[in-house]
C-alpha cells in the first residue's frame, strides 16, 4: 500500500512540476533597433526602440525613448523622468488617476508589447493614428513610438 501511495505521489509531483511545454515565439533571437521622427510642439525629436528577442523566439524586452531639448540641453524623456513635467497634464485629462509621467506611460506601452508579442492589438482613437486607448495608463501620442517598434520587430521576423 505504501508503494502505491508513493507512486501516486510521484505521478502527482511530475504532473505539477513543469511538464508543460515551453512556449515558442516567431522571432529570430537578437537585439533589434528601430527609429522614427516625432514632431511634437514644433520640435523634431528622434524616437528609438530596442527590442530584445530571446532564444525561444519571444520578445523579452522593449525599450522606448525620445530625444528632447529641455532648457538648452538635448536629453531624453526617460532621462528626465519626473522632471519632464507632464504628470499634472495627464491628471487633468482624467483618464489616469493622479496622472502619470511620460516615462511611466511608456513603461506601460513597453509591457503591453511584451505581453502581446506584437502590435496587432492597437486600435487608434483618432483619424491621424496618433492616440490609442488600447493601453491602460497611456494617454500620450504613440504613433512615432509604434513606428520605431514596428521597424525593430520587422527585422526580427
Amino acid at each position: 500500500m505504501k508503494r502505491i501511495l508513493a507512486v501516486l505521489a510521484l505521478i502527482c509531483l511530475i504532473g505539477i512540476s513543469g511538464c508543460t511545454p515551453v512556449e515558442e515565439g516567431i522571432y529570430k533571437e537578437g537585439t533589434y533597433y528601430g527609429t522614427a521622427l516625432d514632431n511634437y510642439g514644433g520640435e523634431n525629436n528622434t524616437v528609438i526602440a530596442v527590442v530584445y528577442v530571446g532564444s525561444e523566439g519571444l520578445i523579452k524586452s522593449v525599450y522606448l525613448d525620445t530625444t528632447i531639448a529641455k532648457e538648452e540641453l538635448i536629453t531624453t524623456k526617460k532621462a528626465l523622468g519626473q522632471d519632464y513635467g507632464m504628470k499634472e497634464t495627464s491628471k487633468n485629462k482624467g483618464v489616469i488617476e493622479n496622472g502619470a509621467e511620460w516615462d511611466e506611460q511608456v513603461k506601460n506601452l513597453e509591457n503591453k508589447i511584451i505581453e502581446e508579442q506584437n502590435l496587432d492589438w492597437i486600435n487608434w482613437s483618432d483619424s491621424k493614428k496618433t492616440v490609442t486607448d488600447s493601453v491602460s495608463g497611456v494617454t500620450i501620442k504613440i504613433n512615432a513610438l509604434v513606428e520605431a517598434v514596428t521597424k525593430a520587430i520587422e527585422q526580427a521576423k
